[in-house]
């Protein structure tokens, strides 16, 4: 009798990882012991209280902090003590909590110029506007990929705040990240720029990985594969958004006693 075939479903791969990660301030301990696995073709959240340490991780693993012990892990390159610059060239490419584009320029304009480092434009500042104009093709396809088309030749500075936030992730997109790590992306967004933005994160997420820092446990639960609870620097549970969400001791420290 045949036996039929089974169907091995492979984990995603590693991307980027921390083990031991450690941060010390002076005698404070901002981030302890921190193990962290960010897999290709996933969105994983970092969540927890005010103070928990998810920002100081953030800037752990993008170099913007050394680490004070651990070791930091990205597209299989031992990172932890390559400056921030090599990092973002590698493909570690991050979003901040702050808006950040260009006010005067349209929003065309915004992503030629996030475009000109992988083309190694951006130091040819001797060149003419016109040799941008090669970027054309390429800035209106990531224009449309986050919905902007009809804004492309409007300045950042009258988009509303969330087109702006759209805008940035554009400009991210347009250095092309392997691991992409976006800061609170949906903060300040009213609820029709939350679901525009999570569209394209989950978008995005089919051809590299997302770590994100987010505050709304409704999109959290909406998009992520994965979820890492820190509390006072150190991880308090992992897991899909469903288990963690159920831990009695993550109720208590971030989500509160009472039915989610």
């Amino acid at each position: 009798m045949a036996v039929a075939a089974q169907t091995i479903v492979e984990e995603p791969r590693v991307v980027l990882s921390a083990r031991g990660l450690t941060k010390n301030f002076g005698a404070f301990a901002a981030v302890k012991n921190v193990d962290l696995d960010v897999h290709h073709a996933r969105v994983h959240a970092l969540i927890g209280p005010n103070g928990a340490g998810k920002t100081t991780v953030f800037n752990l693993l993008t170099k913007f902090h050394q680490p004070s012990a651990g070791e930091i892990m990205l597209l299989g390159n031992d990172i932890t003590r390559t400056p921030p610059d090599r990092v973002a060239r590698m493909g570690l490419v991050r979003s901040f909590q702050i808006s950040a584009v260009f006010p005067y320029l349209s929003v065309l304009d915004n992503v030629r110029v996030a475009l000109q480092r992988p083309n190694r434009l951006s130091t040819q500042f001797w060149l003419p506007m016109s040799s941008l104009d090669r970027l054309n093709e390429r800035a209106d396809e990531l224009i449309s990929s986050v919905g902007l088309t009809r804004e492309r030749n409007a300045l950042a500075a009258d988009l509303s705040y969330g087109r702006k936030r759209v805008l940035e992730i554009a400009t991210t997109l347009a250095l092309d990240p392997k691991v992409l790590l976006l800061d609170e992306p949906m903060a300040g967004m009213g609820q029709e720029d939350i679901g525009t933005v999570s569209s394209i994160i989950r978008e995005v997420a089919k051809t590299r990985a997302v770590l994100m820092v987010e505050h709304n446990l409704k999109v959290v639960a909406d998009i992520c594969h994965h979820v890492t609870v820190l509390q006072r620097g150190e991880i308090l549970a992992e897991g899909d958004y469903q288990a963690v969400s159920q831990d009695e001791r993550v109720r208590l420290a971030y989500m509160g006693s009472e039915e989610a």
